[in-house]
């Protein structure tokens, strides 16, 4: 059993990990957002989502992934909110980038 502290940061590193993915999965393939990004210097939340909608064309689990980083990222960090078992349960979704990675690696 994990204390309450490192559900804190699992789900902070989980989100994180999905972050910097979905940056380097639109990069990749050089999805539209990115000129937003381009412009304003920085990504902002609004710029993952959209992001993540527009990798779905390649990778259609990518949306189901980035709603449980998020959440992970909001109820896991920011509100504290998940116990062990739903951040598992999330954690096992975003787990599934690597093999979209892979390539990458």
């Amino acid at each position: 059993m994990l204390k309450k502290g490192d559900l804190i940061q699992a789900s902070e590193k989980l989100y994180k990990a999905a972050e910097e993915a979905i940056k380097l999965l639109a990069t990749e393939k050089n999805v539209s957002v990115l000129s937003k990004v381009k412009k304003e210097d920085r990504w902002k939340s609004e710029y993952l989502f959209d992001a993540s909608l527009q990798l779905f064309v390649f990778y259609p689990e990518i949306k189901d992934i980035w709603k449980s980083a998020w959440i992970l990222h909001v109820e896991g960090f920011h509100e504290t909110r998940l116990d062990e078992n739903k951040i598992k349960f999330y954690a096992e979704n975003v787990k599934k980038l690597r093999k979209i990675l892979e390539p990458f690696l």
